[in-house]
C-alpha cells in the first residue's frame, strides 16, 4: 500500500501561503482544493486495490440473487432429508421469504444506529449495513437469524471505524436482557468476521461526497452555493443503503449519484460538471456514468414501493420453526454446544475473548512492523 500524502501539512502550508500573499477569493478556494485533493485521492487508489473490489463487489443483481438464491438451497438441502417437495415448502422458508424478513431487519438496523447513544458517526452505519448484506450474501436466515446479526454487525463496526464505546455502553442501548445481548455479539463477533473473510475495512460514499462538493464549489460555478444540496444528499446516502447499490457501484459513484439526486431535488443540473469537467473528451466513461445514477434513482424508487409488514408476522413464525436451532442462543441445543469441556471452563467468555483479541492484535503489531521495515528498505 502506497504511503498517505501529509495531508496536514499540505492544509497548513495554504493557509500560510493565503495568509502571506493575501490572494483573492477564487485563488484561496483553489488552494485550499489542492490541499484536500491527497485525502480522496488516497481514498480511490485504496479502494481500486482493496478487499472490497476484489470480493465484494459484482456485475449485476441477478448475480446477486443467484448467490442469496444457493444459501437457501444449500440450508433446505441439508435438512429436507425424507421430506417431499410440498412438506419443503410449507415447513421452509423460501429465497424471497428470507428477503422479507432480511429486509425488515435492515430497517431495524437503521433504526438502532439512529437511536444510538452517545450519536453514532454516518461511517459506523454505513459499515454496519454493508456487514450485515455481506453476511447474508452467503447465509440464510433460517442458519442465523438477523436480530442476531444485526447487533453483531454494528458492534464489530464500531470497532473498526473507531468509534470507541464499551461493550457495556453498547448493549446498554439494546431492548431486554443486556447481558444476553453481550454474550450473544461475543459468541457472533468471530462468526461474523470470518463470514466477511476478515475483510473488514469499508469504502463508503461520504468522504468522496465531501471531495466533490469541494471541486464543484471551485471549478463548477454555475452551481451556486452546493451547501443547500447537503439535506438531499443525505437523505439519498440514507435510502441508497437499503439497495444493492454498494454491491454494484463504487463510493464514488455512489457519491456522484447523490449529488446529482440532489440537485434534481432543487430543479439544478451538474450535467455540464459530468460533460465539461470531470468526464471532459471521455464520452464513454460519461454515458456509463449517467447510466449510473439513472440506475441508482430506480433502485430508490423500487425500494420505496416495498411493503414488508403485513406478510411479516408470518414469515417470523415460520422461521421460528425452521431455524437452525444449534444457532438459537435460546434453544437447549445451542447451550450444550457451547458447554465448556476444557481446563478453562471456569474463565468468563468475556476474558477469553479478551485473550483472543490480544492474540490477534500482537500478530498485527508484528506485520506492521514487518510493513515498516519493508517500506523503509524501498525508500
Amino acid at each position: 500500500m502506497e504511503p498517505h500524502f501529509p495531508i496536514d501539512r499540505l492544509q497548513k502550508y495554504a493557509k500560510s501561503f493565503c495568509l502571506a500573499t493575501n490572494p483573492t477569493s477564487k485563488s484561496i478556494k483553489f488552494l485550499l482544493l489542492c490541499a484536500h485533493i491527497p485525502e480522496y485521492f488516497n481514498q480511490t487508489i485504496m479502494f481500486s486495490t482493496s478487499a472490497q473490489v476484489k470480493s465484494w463487489m459484482f456485475k449485476s443483481s441477478s448475480e446477486l440473487n443467484k448467490k442469496r438464491e444457493a444459501a437457501n438451497l444449500k440450508f433446505v438441502k441439508e435438512r429436507s432429508k425424507g421430506m417431499n417437495e410440498d412438506s419443503i415448502k410449507k415447513f421452509f422458508l423460501t429465497a424471497q421469504e428470507e428477503r422479507v424478513l432480511y429486509k425488515h431487519y435492515e430497517s431495524i438496523l437503521h433504526k438502532f444506529c439512529l437511536k444510538f447513544q452517545p450519536p453514532m458517526p454516518k461511517n459506523v452505519v454505513g459499515c454496519s449495513f454493508q456487514y450485515f448484506k455481506r453476511f447474508y450474501l452467503n447465509n440464510s436466515v433460517m442458519d442465523y437469524h438477523p436480530k442476531d446479526i444485526v447487533v453483531t454487525c454494528v458492534y464489530l463496526a464500531s470497532k473498526v471505524e473507531e468509534f470507541n464505546v464499551s461493550i457495556s455502553q453498547f448493549v446498554a442501548n439494546v431492548k431486554g436482557d443486556r447481558e444476553k445481548a453481550t454474550e450473544i455479539i461475543l459468541n457472533h463477533e468471530l462468526l461474523l468476521m470470518q463470514q466477511l473473510n476478515f475483510d473488514l475495512a469499508v469504502y463508503n460514499p461520504y468522504r468522496p461526497v465531501e471531495g466533490f462538493l469541494i471541486d464543484i464549489k471551485t471549478r463548477y460555478t454555475e452551481l451556486f452555493d452546493p451547501e443547500h444540496l447537503r439535506p438531499a444528499i443525505e437523505e439519498f446516502l440514507d435510502k441508497i443503503q437499503f439497495t444493492d447499490a454498494c454491491f454494484l457501484y463504487s463510493p464514488s459513484q455512489i457519491a456522484l449519484a447523490a449529488v446529482a439526486y440532489g440537485t434534481a431535488k432543487f430543479k439544478e443540473s451538474i450535467d455540464g460538471y459530468l460533460s465539461d469537467i470531470l468526464f471532459d473528451s471521455q464520452p464513454n466513461k460519461l454515458a456509463y456514468v449517467r447510466d449510473a445514477i439513472k440506475t441508482m434513482f430506480v433502485m430508490l424508487k423500487n425500494e420505496a414501493l416495498q411493503v414488508i409488514d403485513p406478510v411479516r408476522a408470518g414469515l417470523e413464525k415460520k422461521l421460528d420453526k425452521c431455524r437452525n436451532q444449534e444457532n438459537n442462543p435460546s434453544s437447549a441445543v445451542y447451550k450444550r454446544k457451547h458447554e465448556v469441556h476444557d481446563e478453562d471452563e471456569d474463565i468468563e467468555p468475556a476474558q477469553k475473548y479478551s485473550k483472543l483479541l490480544e492474540n490477534e492484535e500482537s500478530q498485527m503489531m508484528e506485520d506492521e512492523m514487518k510493513l515498516g521495515v519493508q517500506f523503509l528498505n524501498h525508500k
